[in-house]
């Protein structure tokens, strides 16, 4: 049985199509930059919000009723949506997709059964990866939904919620690995607090890093090669969360020596959450050698919360596929599409609008990004107003020819700043509009 049987498989028809099943700029085959653009992207659709997404928000009911559903969550109703995930995947022509492992499978009354339900929905999953040749970008645990992890899960006050959470990730780990996933991400939506008066902050960070130090160890156990990623996020539904931004979770990493183990999965409506733009936070995680996927969506910048739009903004994906091509790209990490449809957009066809739109996005500002790239002017800007520290005072200094009293010394000679440099900012902006 098919669910989407008005939809063939989407193809590129070029820039002049006006068939919105079909792709105006994304060409799987086409080369940029030595690369395809299947390589460059490594595209990925998610299972939460693409397949149990129903239209819900804080302020009111479900609005999607979709025709694969049955009001039930029923191990059966699971295995049905698998059915619909992967021929949706395959129609469109995303080559990964990613999971929570209570998105693909419900949870049981015991650990032991929602480990068999698991284990159900993993064999099906693993049929129609090898059917249709998708694969798993990264698995990862939800550790936040359960009523259990209100306080938290490796920071949780319960040293019981710990061991859960622990065994959780343990299962997860494992199905990972059996389905060949690349990745696995750590979201810590309740790894966080609401209040310091009743929060122990050391003690939980603590737990927070005994637990990806478990969770290394146990990777070496059973052999998983994959990436282990954090996903950065400032709030919500914490009021602070540990991983804030970039810059928090690198620190926390090296604090805890775990650098070695740990990339960053960057989502771009966290980085704006957490008061930076998304081209900061890649490029930040990029410069410390920490850059390793993307959650590709977008927010309002008239909401406060997590809208998860999707990327139609080429201004956005020029600047994230520029910093991409200046640092080698994202491989084993991916541009995973953690986004959804809008509450309004309750036809299942709407899924695939929404998925051709941020791939066309992307692929647009991809060859925006290389032909800026291309044309060198932009670099030519950047050189010129660093040129100071090319000539015979910067090189010395960078070099470590210089202490203070040395500089005091030259400054007291020359008297002050010869000369100010203009930051040539509106010729800059008028300069990436010529490319968009």
């Amino acid at each position: 049985m098919t669910f989407f049987s008005e939809v063939n498989h989407i193809k590129y028809e070029g820039p002049d199509s006006d068939n919105p099943l079909a792709f105006r700029w994304y060409n799987a085959n086409e080369v940029v930059e030595g690369k395809s653009m299947r390589e460059h992207f490594r595209f990925s659709v998610v299972y939460w919000h693409t397949f149990r997404g129903n239209g819900v928000d804080p302020f009111g009911a479900a609005t999607m009723v979709r025709p694969w559903e049955d009001g039930t969550d029923s191990v059966e109703n699971a295995i049905r949506r698998v059915h619909v995930a992967f021929e949706f995947i395959e129609k469109l022509g995303a080559p990964y997709f990613a999971f929570h492992d209570r998105d693909i499978s419900p949870e049981g009354a015991t650990l032991q059964e929602s480990n068999r339900n698991l284990d159900r929905i993993i064999d099906v999953i693993e049929q129609e990866m090898q059917r249709t040749g998708v694969k798993l970008l990264w698995g990862t645990s939800n550790l936040f939904s359960h009523p259990r992890y209100m306080h938290g899960a490796a920071t949780s006050p319960d040293a019981e919620v710990f061991a859960f959470a622990a065994s959780q990730v343990k299962k997860c780990l494992e199905v990972t690995m059996r389905l060949g996933g690349e990745n696995f991400v750590f979201w810590g939506g309740r790894e966080g607090y609401q209040n310091l008066w009743n929060t122990d902050l050391k003690r939980e960070l603590d737990h927070l890093a005994k637990f990806f130090h478990l969770a290394v160890d146990y990777a070496k156990q059973i052999g998983f090669t994959g990436q282990f990623l954090i996903e950065p996020k400032p709030k919500e539904p914490t009021k602070h969360q540990y991983d804030s931004d970039v810059a928090a979770c690198i620190n926390f990493l090296r604090g805890y020596d775990l650098t070695e183990h740990f990339k960053l999965n960057i989502e771009t409506n966290h980085a704006t959450l957490a008061g930076h733009t998304m081209m900061h936070e890649l490029e930040y995680a990029a410069i410390q050698g920490m850059l390793g996927s993307i959650d590709a969506n977008r927010g309002d910048t008239l909401l406060g919360w997590d809208t998860d739009q999707f990327p139609t903004d080429l201004y956005l994906t020029t600047e994230i596929m520029l910093t991409l091509l200046k640092h080698g790209g994202l491989a084993p990490g991916g541009v995973n599409f953690d986004a959804k449809v809008r509450r309004e957009s309750i036809d299942p066809i709407d899924l695939f609008y929404a998925h051709i739109g941020g791939m066309d996005a992307f692929a647009r500002g991809l060859k925006i990004a290389a032909a800026i790239r291309a044309d060198g002017g932009l670099n030519k800007l950047i050189d010129a107003r660093y040129s100071s520290w090319n000539d015979e005072l910067g090189k010395a200094i960078e070099n470590g020819e210089h202490d203070f009293a040395t500089l005091e010394k030259l400054m007291l000679e020359r008297g002050g700043v010869s000369k100010s440099f203009s930051g040539r900012q509106e010729m800059l902006e008028n300069f990436i509009n010529r490319f968009i």
